[in-house]
Parts: structure tokens; sequence; C-alpha cells
């Protein structure tokens, strides 16, 4: 079981297929973060066989299930593979399973699964944060040296956070997303978990690229894993103000203060700047994301594929299908974005959220010009409890520090910074677009020099 928490170089030559499995078998019982084990071997004459990996189900893999935890795909069989997990396959590795997930995406505790809450690996009466919960929970519990998860307004670094891992957003058409389940395609990204951000790194290499079945990504020629050095001294960081007027506890603060002067005590430049636009990040997220949503969902009808309830009428056929194979959150923003759609409202509400989008996009574009990363906390809470009654308010607003990387097509990352009261802190990195070289190697230096330095349990 040591194995799994050695990195991907470091499992050379070693198969840890069977360990992982005996590990998801025996443990996972209680955490629930693998829906299915689907075993898909990879390359043999890969460089990494014999090294596992999971993925959130709601990534196509041809030969396994992709529920997107719904009872609407509960027997959906996938046609294809994604482009990103195939060209993993084809470079050795092997998916060992389907990890929970929040349905449809549509998260930020992994409660809302069609197939049970998932358990944070680190305190079982805690949520592991959404909606990759179940990639980001597998990767805390040491069954696999990384995972797959998908990222739309920090899907992928929250419950990194909440876990103690590091994860990973992507720059916007950094990897493609052929295969995965559009939620909202404008936001979306698959991202990676891992212990370190080396893994991160490597597995981001792997997936890259440019592909005709997407036409929103992007070539970067830039291999991201060949310099992973940064010279802290010469870094410029940026503090957003509102960082400072949003309500989170003294001693979430106190300990992202703690990340702050490990960086000032490295000679880098951090200055506090104001972002106002920053403050209107979560409501134009929840209206872009779900009149996205609204229109990609559209196709599960009882008609196309997946599940059917029969009704009389084609009207009531849509609607018991529907009222039955969807959970209550995505009810919520499917209603939501079809209002924010409708012609009464279009131009009050979504058009008015593009703009808004746009002069934020510019202005984050702006800073980081003149600055290398902009830094805040992954979240504003710690990970709570399990049932622990939120307000839809107090729920959305647990992804005001990422959000505005996936408006703004930026990178962005969390690393473990220790611990508050024995649950995990993470602190959260921005980048410049397509510069994701930049900013892997600035949190590699970080994540490495304070892990050794400050003795943090990561």
């Amino acid at each position: 079981m040591i194995l799994l928490s050695l990195t991907i170089e470091e499992l050379f030559g070693k198969n840890t297929i069977e360990s992982s499995l005996n590990k998801i078998l025996k443990s996972d019982k209680e955490i629930n973060s693998v829906l299915r084990i689907e075993k898909v071997e990879g390359n043999r004459d890969g460089k990494y066989y014999g090294v596992p990996f999971l993925v959130k189900d709601n990534i196509l893999i041809k030969g396994t299930k992709t529920t997107n935890a719904s009872k609407m795909l509960e027997n959906y069989d996938s046609p294809y593979t994604a482009t990103a997990v195939e060209k993993l396959l084809k470079a050795g590795f092997s998916v060992i399973g389907k990890t929970n997930m929040d349905e449809f995406a549509m998260g930020n505790t992994n409660e809302k699964s069609a197939f049970g809450p998932v358990k944070n690996p680190r305190d079982i009466s805690r949520v592991p944060g959404g909606s990759s919960g179940g990639s980001a929970a597998a990767v805390a519990a040491g069954y696999v040296p990384f995972s797959l998860g998908s990222d739309t307004g920090g899907s992928v670094r929250q419950p990194a956070s909440f876990c103690g891992v590091v994860g990973f957003k992507p720059s916007y058409g950094m990897i493609s997303r052929y295969g995965l389940t559009a939620f909202s395609s404008s936001l979306d990204q698959i991202g990676v978990f891992a212990n370190n951000v080396k893994d991160v790194a490597l597995v981001t290499e792997i997936m890259k690229g440019k592909d005709i079945k997407d036409s929103t990504t992007i070539k970067h020629n830039v291999n991201l894993t060949e310099n992973l050095e940064f010279d802290l001294s010469k870094a410029k960081v940026c503090i957003p103000k509102i960082v400072y007027n949003e309500h989170i506890g003294e001693d979430i603060k106190e300990k992202f203060e703690l990340s702050i002067k490990f960086l000032k005590d490295k000679r880098a430049k951090v200055d506090v700047i104001d972002l106002p636009e920053l403050e209107y990040s979560v409501a134009v997220y929840y209206i872009v994301a779900p009149s996205e949503a609204s229109s990609n969902l559209a196709r599960f009808d009882g008609i196309r594929y997946g599940l059917r309830k029969e009704a009389p009428g084609l009207s009531e056929m849509y609607r018991s299908t529907r009222e039955s194979g969807f959970g209550i959150e995505v009810k919520r923003r499917i209603m939501m974005g079809t209002f924010n759609l409708s012609s009464a409202y279009y131009d009050q509400y979504f058009a008015k959220a593009a703009k808004v989008r746009k002069l934020m996009s510019e202005k984050l574009y702006k800073v980081l010009n003149d600055y290398d990363v902009i830094v805040t906390p992954t979240s504003p809470v710690l990970p709570p409890k399990l049932g622990e009654r939120l307000s839809p308010l107090e729920y959305y607003l647990m992804d005001i520090f990422t959000i505005p990387a996936n408006l703004s097509g930026l990178p962005g990352i969390s690393i473990p910074f220790g611990n508050i009261n024995n649950l995990p802190f993470g602190v959260h990195f921005m980048g410049q677009k397509m510069k994701d070289e930049a900013l892997l190697s600035f949190s590699n230096t970080f994540f490495e020099k304070a892990s050794k330095e400050l003795n943090i349990n990561v």
C-alpha cells in the first residue's frame, strides 16, 4: 500500500493495480468515493504501464458506464473514450474505476449524488467538497497516485483543498473536452488530482494538445514538466482585496497570512490590490453556468438515450422522465438557466452577465501582465459536516475564490498548506492564460519548500 504514496516516476516498473483495487475493496465502502470498479488496461508498451488511475463518472471510457451520478444515466454505456483518457491509456496508465460526484457535476459537497454522498477521508464526518469529491477523496485515501475530475467553477480545486491534495484546473482549451459530459461548455475543463505538483504536471502534459474533435482546444508547445523550479525571490504576487472583505473565519485568515509570510520571507513581492470586479463573480457564474446547463441537459428527454418513464402524451413523458431522473440541485439549476434564457429576461440577465464576464476577464489578464500569480484561500470555509444545513447562498459562495479562473479561462491550482483544527486548508494560485508551465513551476516550488521548511503536513 505504501507504493501508492510514491510519485508516478517512482512507480516505474511497479505494477500497483492489484494493490489499488485491494485497498478500494477494503476501505471504500465507508468513504463511497468509487462508484464502480471498471478495469481498462493501458498500452502494455507504454512508459507508465502498471500505474493505475481513477476517472470522474462524467468522463466517457468505452467499455464502462458513465452515469454522471444520476438516475437519468444509471445504465448508460459509453460509446467511445474521451480524448484525455485515450492519451493516458496510450501512455500505459490503466483505469481501475469511475468515481462518485455531485449529479451532473452540480454541487459543492458531493452530497448530491444519486448513489449516496462521499465522505472525506481526513474526517469521515465531513464532506470532501464537490463536484469532483470522489476523485479527490480517492487520492487522499491513497487508492491511486492521481485521478481525473472536471472543474466548472472550482470542482477540482475546492475538493482538493478539503481533502488535502493538489488539484489543478488547466487553462480553458489546454485539454480536450471531447468525451466530457457537458455542464457549462464555456467553463468546463478536465483537471487533475495528485499528491504533488510534479505528478499533476506530468499527467496534464500527456493529456494536453489540439484535438480536431474539440474546436476550443489550443496548441501549446511548452513542455509542462521540463522546468518546475521558480526563483521565489523574483516572484510578483498579488492578493485581491476581496479576500479581506469576505466573511471568512479568523482561523482561515490566520493560516492564509502564514502562507503570505512564507512568500515574503522568500523575498517575493506581495501586493494587495483592488479587484472590485471579483465581487460579481458568483452572481455572473450562477447566470452563465445554469443557462448553459439548461441548454446542454435538454438532450436528456427520455427519447434519445438514458432513462424513460412512459406516460400518456409526449409532454407528460418528458415531465415524468425528467422529474424521476434528475435530483433537486440539477432541477434547480435547469430552472434558473431556463429563466435566464427566456425572451423576457435574456437581456436583463444572461446578456448582462456576459458583459460583466468580459470586463472581469480583461481586468484579470491585465493584472497578470504585472504579476506572476493571484493568490487567495481556495475556499472561504473549512469542510462542512455531512448533512449540515447551508442556505443556497452559503452553498454557492463556497466557490467565490475559484470561480474567476473558470469565467476567464485562466489556470488555477490548489496547494495543500497544512491543517486548521485537523482539517485540510488549501492556498489557491491563478496564473496567466495558456502559461500553465509558469503557474506549475511557481506552485511546485512553493509546495516543496513550504512543506519542507515549515514542516507542513501535506
